[in-house]
């Protein structure tokens, strides 16, 4: 027992020596608490104090995806600054030239995507000739492709520009090689259309039409050419010329449109122009053969009108004559109201015939 007691007092003196110790330096004791769990104290210590490297930081993350747009963004921009100078030199060429200037002018860059190396030629000599014109390449298929294009859409856009045929009569006939051809506008120098709201369309004839229709188809191919529809045309001449001295009627597919306006062209008619008159109101504006036309007054429904019947005497006499060319006749008659001035002329013809016999008779006496 004595034994034991003293073992007892041994054991708490150094347990009270111990708490001595570690109160006077606990560093001793956190050190050595600390290792035993280190992993859980170390874990923790770095989640706290530092971001894990998996995770990249926001800013870098946006600086990244920067850099990785550059190019996208880069050949974007060129796409777009190639496409609109593609476009801007399209747009020139087609103001500025025609279809076969463009063509002439870019037969050598065509030419050049076409050219091929040589087998004489070495290694470097032909990958330098193979260059060029893989470089040419691109830019000679869009000018072929430009060619192409523009050769289709003016094609179509001729269809509503020009007449419908380069020959818009038939043949004459071998026995009327020398008849004239007297082309006649319809609205304001045969008819007049007049419209009202209290009874809408009507059609009046001019003064004198069915007479000089009549009288001149002896003497004339007569044709009918109108800027309008040929609904329009077709039943207007048939009520119109009810003894058929018209024989071609011509309307609005026929004539040659320009500067927005629908122009009447005799060179497509398949006539010699030396034999060809266009009598019309509105000859002038309304013909692109200015020397071919005869203008008369435009009729709106007066209704003491005698133009067409005072025109008959000079086409009479035109077609009983039958002048080679009857372009310088017209322009000697230009700035004058021809069927008056035929008149005056006939006239002062008359007087010197007059004046030529009676001194022929004083010569005899």
């Amino acid at each position: 027992m004595l034994m034991e007691s003293m073992s007892l007092v041994g054991r708490s003196r150094q347990f009270i020596s111990i708490i001595k110790r570690i109160s006077k330096n606990p560093r001793s004791y956190s050190s050595v608490s600390a290792n035993g769990p280190s992993e859980p104290i170390i874990s923790s210590t770095i989640i706290g104090n530092q971001p894990t490297s998996s995770i990249p930081p926001p800013l870098e993350s946006a600086a990244v995806d920067r850099a990785a747009g550059k190019p996208w963004s880069f050949l974007k921009y060129t796409l777009i600054a190639a496409l609109t100078g593609g476009v801007a030199t399209a747009s020139y060429a087609t103001y500025a030239y025609t279809l076969e200037e463009v063509d002439e002018k870019t037969k050598a860059l065509r030419a050049s995507a076409k050219i091929s190396g040589g087998s004489d030629l070495s290694s470097f000599d032909n990958f330098q000739a193979m260059l060029k014109p893989a470089a040419m390449t691109v830019p000679a298929k869009l000018t072929e492709l430009y060619l192409d294009l523009r050769a289709s859409t003016e094609e179509h856009i001729r269809g509503f520009t020009e007449p419908s045929s380069d020959m818009l009569l038939p043949d004459l006939h071998p026995l009327e090689q020398h008849v004239f051809t007297l082309v006649l506008d319809l609205n304001e120098t045969l008819l007049y259309s007049d419209w009202k709201r209290d009874r809408g369309w009507r059609t009046f004839k001019r003064p004198g039409v069915d007479d000089f229709l009549e009288h001149l188809a002896q003497f004339y191919e007569i044709i009918v050419y109108s800027d309008q529809q040929s609904m329009y045309v077709d039943p207007i001449v048939d009520r119109l010329d009810e003894k058929h001295c018209i024989r071609y009627r011509l309307s609005r597919a026929a004539t040659r449109y320009q500067d927005g306006k629908h122009y009447r062209d005799l060179s497509k008619l398949n006539r010699d122009p030396a034999r060809v008159l266009y009598v019309s109101g509105n000859a002038l504006e309304s013909c692109l053969q200015s020397e071919n036309c005869v203008a008369i007054k435009p009729w709106k429904c007066e209704a003491e009108d005698t133009t067409l019947l005072d025109l008959i005497p000079f086409l009479e006499y035109v077609a009983r004559h039958s002048p080679k060319d009857i372009r310088p006749v017209l322009a000697s008659y230009q700035g004058h109201d021809i069927a008056k001035e035929f008149i005056e002329r006939s006239k002062e013809h008359q007087r010197r015939r007059q004046e030529q016999k009676q001194q022929g008779r004083l010569w005899r006496f």
